[in-house]
């Protein structure tokens, strides 16, 4: 096995075990935000065994689509669901996560029927620049960015208005400054490929920002919001 498989490994089992975790949690309390982080784990855990299935067998069209429509497009606007259920109210938000699972189907449709344009390296992670027309890389962009967005501005202001109230509300305000840490490592993997070469280090960053996400995760729901 090489250490691309290893790492890659490695995240979809840890992203599998703390999906595990979260819908227990789910399960006890029913709490959408758990529902949430739960699915976006299982996400990730998807996207990693894709870089399995192309780190073990070499890229193709079907292991390359599934990692860029999993990892690439629907994985963070799913995760933001979860601060959008901390944030709104239950009404706007289930309106919100209707809209975000709608516009998500449509991007992974458009990316599973898009053409691949270009050749896959051996041994390489590939881009979505280099494969792909426009269509799936806007989907990407969008989605990634609009996401990430949410996540951020929204779990910051949860954490501050948290540490406003003190005492026990600490605990879920660290859990929110634990899911934008998660977010921003996720963001972040090519920051790696200058010390492991692309696959390992997406697998790496995978494992650090879902080991933050869950922590967060957890944190964050153990407190109820007032």
């Amino acid at each position: 096995m090489t250490s691309q498989m290893a790492a890659a490994a490695a995240a979809g089992l840890v992203a599998l075990a703390f999906t595990a975790t979260v819908f227990e949690r789910w399960l006890d309390r029913r709490r959408p935000q758990d529902a949430s982080w739960t699915a976006a784990l299982l996400l990730f855990a998807v996207a990693a065994f894709a870089l399995l299935a192309g780190a073990a067998g070499g890229w193709s069209a079907v292991p390359f689509k599934v990692f860029y429509a999993i990892g690439a497009v629907a994985n963070v606007p799913i995760l933001a669901l979860g601060t959008v259920y901390l944030m709104a109210s239950r009404p706007v938000a289930n309106r919100i996560a209707a809209v975000t699972v709608t516009l998500c189907a449509f991007a992974v449709g458009v990316v599973v029927a898009s053409p691949i344009v270009g050749e896959f390296v051996s041994g390489q992670l590939p881009q979505g620049s280099a494969v792909f027309g426009p269509g799936p890389r806007i989907a990407a962009a969008v989605a990634s960015s609009v996401g990430a967005l949410v996540i951020m501005v929204g779990s910051a202001v949860s954490a501050v208005r948290l540490f406003a109230l003190g005492g026990v509300k600490h605990r879920g305000a660290w859990g929110n400054v634990s899911i934008v840490a998660g977010a921003l490592v996720l963001s972040s993997g090519g920051v790696l490929n200058s010390v492991f070469d692309a696959m390992t280090g997406f697998a790496v960053t995978l494992v650090v920002g879902v080991v933050l996400i869950f922590a967060g995760a957890l944190l964050a729901t153990g407190v109820k919001r007032s």
